[in-house]
C-alpha cells in the first residue's frame, strides 16, 4: 500500500528486517530526508561518515550498503532509478532558514519534522544525524571541494528501494527547502514491502 508524505512533512515508522522501503517521487523534483535508528537500541543510528568512509566515495546507489555508527550495515539499496543522492548535508532546519535565507520566520524544516515525528519513539533532536537525503542533488568541484544544490535529477514515479538488514526505526520527510527541490514543494510516496 502506497502511503502520502504531504510536502514540507515528516512520519516515522517501524521497517523490520528483510522487508524492503521504496521511497518515489511521485512528481518529480522532491528530495526525501531519511534517518534510521536501530529499533532495538535507538542510541545505534544511520551514519553518513561511516557510510561514505567505507564505499570511499560519497555518491551511493544500487548495491551500496548503509552503515550505522557502530558499523554495521542498517540498509541496503537495491534498486535506484536516479543514481544521484546527497549523504553530506544535514537535514534543513529553522536555523538554516534563518542563517542562508534571512528568513525571518522560517518553517520547521526537515529537522524539525523529523524530530517532532521521532519523538514517540524516543528519539530527541540531539539525536537526528546526517540524512541520507533521497533525490537530492549536491556536486562537489573536485578542485576546490565547493557544493552546490542543483533540482534533483529525479522524474515523476523514480525511486529507490532500501531492504533492512535489522529492525529499525525510520524517520522519512518531503523536503522543505525551495533550493532542494527546484523551488516547489510535492509530497514523497512510499512502500514497505514484506521480502
Amino acid at each position: 500500500m502506497t502511503q502520502v508524505i504531504a510536502p514540507r512533512s515528516g512520519t516515522a515508522f517501524d521497517l523490520k528486517a528483510g522487508q524492503h522501503l521504496t521511497v518515489i517521487d511521485p512528481l518529480g523534483e522532491q528530495v526525501a530526508d531519511l534517518v534510521a535508528f536501530n529499533r532495538a537500541d535507538i542510541a545505534e543510528y544511520l551514519s553518513s561518515g561511516r557510510s561514505i568512509d567505507y564505499a570511499s566515495r560519497i555518491f551511493l546507489t544500487t548495491g551500496d550498503p548503509l552503515y550505522s555508527n557502530r558499523s554495521n550495515v542498517m540498509l541496503r539499496i537495491v534498486a535506484d532509478d536516479v543514481g544521484r543522492h546527497d549523504f553530506l548535508l544535514s537535514p534543513c532546519s529553522r536555523e538554516m532558514f534563518r542563517i542562508l535565507y534571512n528568513d525571518a520566520d522560517p518553517v520547521p524544516g526537515c529537522f524539525g519534522n523529523l524530530a517532532a515525528a521521532l519523538e514517540s519513539y524516543g528519539v530527541g533532536p540531539d539525536a537526528i544525524p546526517t540524512a541520507f537525503n533521497c533525490f537530492m542533488n549536491v556536486p562537489v568541484d573536485a578542485a576546490s571541494g565547493e557544493i552546490r544544490v542543483l533540482p534533483p535529477r529525479s522524474k515523476p514515479g523514480d525511486r529507490i528501494v532500501f531492504r533492512a538488514e535489522m529492525d529499525l526505526v525510520i524517520g522519512l520527510t518531503a523536503c522543505s527547502a525551495g533550493l532542494s527541490n527546484n523551488f516547489t514543494y510535492k509530497p514523497i510516496h512510499y512502500e514497505i514491502a514484506d521480502p
